[in-house]
């Protein structure tokens, strides 16, 4: 039988990420987000449904998350599904199912003033740099003398 695990989500952290690091040296980040949909009732009545799904990130993506996220900013997350199962110290069987994060990507746009933000989506100063694409850098800009000689 075929199947597949694959997720993709964005939406908003609920909390700072928390991080650890194994005693053999792997980085663990915990993250919440909150993934709300908007939809109509039958009566025309606009509601929102927020859903809150746990994040566990490893390595080097966890470390970057660590580094550059706060509560509230908005994340592109892609992942699998995993269910964790236990057993509480009454007995009792508990379940919950969270995301393991593959891939990531950060969402909104950097602010000049290092101004931390809410929901804004805005960066701290130590935000990554924001990368220009070849085709928006002008030939002026350019350090190597080998671009001048280039026909297109």
């Amino acid at each position: 039988m075929a199947s597949f695990n694959k997720v993709i989500l964005i939406g908003n952290l609920t909390r700072d990420p928390e991080t650890r690091v194994t005693p053999n040296g792997h980085t663990i980040c915990k993250l919440g987000l909150a993934v709300s949909r908007t939809y109509s009732t039958r009566d025309g009545e606009r509601k929102e449904e927020t859903t809150f799904i746990d994040i566990d990130a490893f390595g080097k993506q966890a470390e970057v998350l660590t580094k550059y996220m706060r509560k509230g900013r908005p994340l592109m997350v892609e992942g699998r599904l995993k269910l964790d199962q236990w057993e509480t110290n009454e007995g009792q069987k508990r379940n919950k199912l969270s995301v393991v994060l593959e891939n990531f990507q950060f969402l909104g746009g950097g602010r000049e003033d290092g101004a931390s933000g809410g929901s804004s989506g805005g960066y701290e100063s130590s935000s990554p740099p924001q990368q220009q694409s070849s085709a928006s850098k002008s030939p002026a800009s350019s350090d190597d003398p080998l671009d001048e000689d280039v026909p297109f």
